[in-house]
């Protein structure tokens, strides 16, 4: 038997051989059985709905007293847990913003896991709190945001969408009527506070202003032009209608990459309109803010600059591993409306001595050091590199939307795609539409999304995978195709 601190050692990283051997052997086994996996190419999805999954579950759960041996274990997870995940790396998983991971962001992962630091203080992160902050002044000088500007690494989208109008709700407060939201709660008038958006904005700006005690009544949506983006015609005239009901406009959210077109709100326009009455310009560029590194479609992001704050996701076209985005603050010392201070975290001495504490910024306390695999993938692929991922994706997205338009089943709701979304529909109904969506899903061919544009059920290829060929789509149509004919033909309904 071993010894108790052979065992010890076996089960932690360590510097001796039990810890190194048990670390590889790990890595290796859990290696290994994705290869296996992904070998057999079974589709991005075994297609399996959750009721028949019961018994694959209850497998894993057979704890034994005293653990089982790693080979035990991954066989477990490889006969009853991999076939059944969703392969969102697999050239025909094009259903939501998830990416395909980098592999130098999976490699990266493995060491930001290992680490297990976290960001909030620098006793706990040391050199990584250093390379955060040089990643987000390449971020904000790349969004050409000034001296004054800095970020903070988040979750994603919802978390950086909230902290956009955490901060703006907080600054109109202090100079409105210089009451302190973080010591005093709300004032009494905030129940007149209002924030606009484009009425296909994210849903994380009802769920922001209701979290932050404004309700979602605070929310005033915008109507949408022909291409999907804020009307600007309506932006004036809900600005007006807002003052002549005696309601206080503070922020306005422009969506630079709406969840289902990709449409990207004209941010300069935005500004122009906005900024004589003094509002907040948040850009939610979760999906779009990619696009800062292409040089063919750059300028699609013209004007976002001149936003207050920006959301960034890097878990969709920067192709990160999830969970990793951004927050980009246009004048930093808006992050002291939520500046807190611990003796036994960030004590203000450490502050005056110039020691680097990262909490301040940050709506989280614990923090993974997810820069790492932005820093890794940037290293080994380049601005150069993105750049041609993403103007690849966005030029196929034509390429795809052209294609469907040309088969007579078929209709394109953008048949211009802003970025890489493409949304259309079989003609035949919403039912019918279901129903495609669903079978495509159980027979795990393939995984794409489903919508309602002007209330009418579509569907939507996402194609944010680069390794999805013109082949993959054309596969794709003709089972789409091919199931619409046959459930038209015979009369079923959906159930």
């Amino acid at each position: 038997m071993q010894s108790t601190k052979a065992s010890v050692d076996s089960l932690f990283i360590n510097q001796s051989q039990h810890g190194r051997e048990s670390f590889q052997a790990a890595l290796h086994t859990s290696i290994d059985s994705l290869l296996d996996q992904w070998q057999k190419d079974q589709g991005p999805y075994s297609g399996i709905l959750p009721g028949k999954l019961a018994a694959n579950v209850e497998s894993l759960f057979q704890f034994q007293p005293s653990g089982e041996s790693m080979e035990s274990v991954f066989q477990d997870i490889k006969q009853h847990l991999l076939p059944h995940m969703v392969d969102v790396s697999h050239p025909k998983c094009l259903a939501h913003l998830h990416c395909p991971p980098l592999i130098p962001a999976l490699a990266a992962e493995v060491m930001v896991s290992s680490f297990n630091q976290s960001m909030d203080s620098f006793d706990q992160s040391g050199i990584a709190s250093l390379v955060e902050e040089e990643i987000l002044k390449w971020l904000c000088a790349k969004f050409s945001y000034g001296n004054l500007a800095d970020g903070t690494f988040t979750s994603g989208g919802t978390q950086s969408n909230y902290m956009g109008l955490l901060l703006a709700r907080d600054a109109f407060c202090e100079d409105t009527w210089q009451w302190n939201v973080q010591q005093k709660g709300l004032p009494s008038e905030a129940h007149r506070m209002r924030i606009l958006c484009s009425k296909n904005a994210h849903f994380t700006v009802k769920k922001s202003a209701s979290q932050l005690g404004l309700g979602e009544q605070a929310v005033v949506l915008v109507e949408t032009d022909e291409h999907h983006r804020m009307d600007l015609n309506d932006l004036k005239k809900k600005l007006v209608e807002l003052k002549e009901q005696d309601h206080l406009p503070f922020a306005v959210v422009a969506t630079c990459g709406t969840t289902d077109f990709g449409s990207i709100d004209p941010v300069r326009n935005v500004y122009d309109i906005v900024k004589p009455f003094g509002l907040w310009i948040h850009a939610d560029a979760a999906y779009g803010g990619a696009l800062v590194l292409s040089e063919t479609y750059g300028h699609k992001l013209d004007g976002i600059e001149l936003a207050d704050s920006i959301t960034i996701d890097f878990h969709k076209q920067f192709y990160q591993p999830i969970s990793c985005g951004a927050f980009l603050l246009k004048d930093k010392r808006h992050f002291g409306l939520i500046h807190y201070h611990a003796d036994y975290l960030n004590p203000k001495e450490d502050e005056l001595d110039g020691i680097l504490h990262l909490v301040h910024k940050s709506v989280q306390t614990t923090r993974r050091f997810d820069a790492l695999k932005l820093l890794l993938s940037l290293r080994l692929i380049g601005e150069e590199g993105f750049g041609d991922i993403i103007d690849h994706t966005i030029d196929f997205a034509k390429d795809v939307a052209a294609l469907i338009e040309s088969n007579d089943h078929l209709e394109v709701i953008n048949p211009e795609p802003e970025i890489n979304a493409v949304v259309f529909r079989f003609k035949g109904g919403d039912d019918i539409n279901k129903i495609i969506h669903r079978t495509l899903f159980k027979s795990g061919t393939a995984v794409i999304a489903k919508t309602v544009v002007d209330g009418q059920t579509c569907l939507k290829f996402t194609l944010l995978n680069p390794r999805t060929t013109i082949t993959h789509i054309e596969e794709i149509l003709s089972d789409i195709v091919d199931i619409g004919i046959a459930h038209i033909q015979s009369g079923r309904v959906l159930r």
